[in-house]
């Protein structure tokens, strides 16, 4: 019973913050882990995320089998997230993940792990593995819950890492082009066109594809 209580609290608090946490509450509830799930999310709501932090890990280390553990779990996480710790977020919603892969939550959790990796997203011209991850987890979220609203929130961020993916690549070839590495440019511009369509770049690939085809045609075999 416990259990389903602190699942409860969990979805509730997710969907709607603080404003619900008290209805969870009675007067004879007057324990630690109590005062500090009170705490925690009082703290979480003024925008204190490093004291909300501190209070929900003192219910992991000091009460993990408190009803409220669940719910200091995510807000760890969340936490984590709100004070741009995207790599420690990552762990914490991972790790929740792991725990409690059935949970009604999970949805939220895997949007918000590919949030963290939008987040470091870099320029273009850098490497674009956080790119690549934040797409990876967003197109999982879409394919294991296409009905959740978070599948239809990712879909935008989705669509984000892919352009800048795509002009990644294009920067890529454009950099080859330049340098007069031609089969190379080539390769990347075709790959603009095949794997990344409509993200803004479309276009300009296919006059580069042209301009490189046309110095491949005048020029020897590179080295």
């Amino acid at each position: 019973m416990k259990r389903l209580l602190a699942l409860s609290l969990v979805v509730a608090l997710t969907c709607s913050g603080c404003s619900l946490l008290g209805r969870f509450f009675t007067a004879e509830e007057d324990e630690n882990d109590s005062f500090l799930a009170w705490d925690g999310m009082e703290k979480y709501e003024e925008g204190d995320y490093k004291g909300a932090k501190k209070s929900f890990e003192k219910i992991k280390d000091w009460y993990p089998y408190s009803k409220f553990a669940m719910l200091a779990e995510l807000k760890v996480a969340d936490s984590h997230y709100k004070l741009g710790e995207y790599e420690e977020a990552i762990f914490a919603y991972e790790e929740f993940e792991n725990l409690h892969p059935r949970n009604e939550v999970i949805p939220y959790v895997v949007y918000q792990i590919g949030r963290c990796y939008y987040a470091q997203i870099d320029t273009p011209d850098r490497d674009q593995e956080k790119a690549k991850r934040a797409r990876d987890t967003f197109v999982r979220l879409m394919a294991t819950y296409p009905d959740s609203d978070y599948s239809v929130k990712a879909r935008e961020y989705y669509n984000k890492s892919l352009k800048t993916l795509a002009e990644s690549e294009f920067g890529i070839g454009l950099f080859y082009y330049k340098s007069k590495h031609y089969r190379a440019a080539l390769q990347r511009f075709k790959s603009v066109i095949e794997r990344y369509p409509d993200m803004g770049v479309h276009q300009k690939a296919l006059e580069y594809i042209v301009l490189t085809e046309d110095r491949l045609a005048m020029s020897t075999p590179e080295p």
